[in-house]
């Protein structure tokens, strides 16, 4: 029942993500060409939207649906962890012309040339599992 509820909100989120256009190539070109708004304004406002319920599940105490106690814990402040980090997805996201998110909702869509998109993130994150212990973090 569960997985059902999470494959319920994947749909939805995917449909959302279609329908608002920040699955396109074209959109996420504008943006890196710093042409159109459309995609900052997409972004700008999941960045509200999350600062927003953050606030409220530390504010109200909101729980899982299990039940379980929600957590957030600090994270290293590293300037070349973030550096790196948002070099090699930016890039990956140019050449893609897709964040994660986007990719398998192309899939989804029926672009199937996104199947080579995919794999490529799925072996750079193996890859990553690999050297994770000698990088650093």
């Amino acid at each position: 029942m569960k997985n059902s509820v999470y494959l319920l909100i994947g749909i939805f989120f995917g449909i959302v993500l279609l329908k608002s256009e920040a699955a396109s190539w074209f959109r996420i070109y504008e943006m890196f060409h710093f042409k159109a708004f459309h995609m900052y304004g997409i972004i700008g406002s999941a960045l509200v939207l999350g600062i927003v319920f953050i606030q409220l599940i530390k504010r109200y105490n909101i729980k899982t649906f299990d039940g379980a106690q929600i957590s957030f814990d600090d994270k290293k402040k590293s300037i070349p962890r973030y550096l790196i980090g948002g070099i090699i997805f930016g890039l990956g996201w140019a050449l893609a012309g897709a964040c994660p998110g986007p990719m398998f909702v192309l899939l989804g869509a029926g672009f199937f040339p996104i199947i080579i998109v995919i794999i490529g993130a799925m072996l750079g994150t193996w890859c990553y599992g690999l050297l994770k212990n000698k990088l650093p973090h």
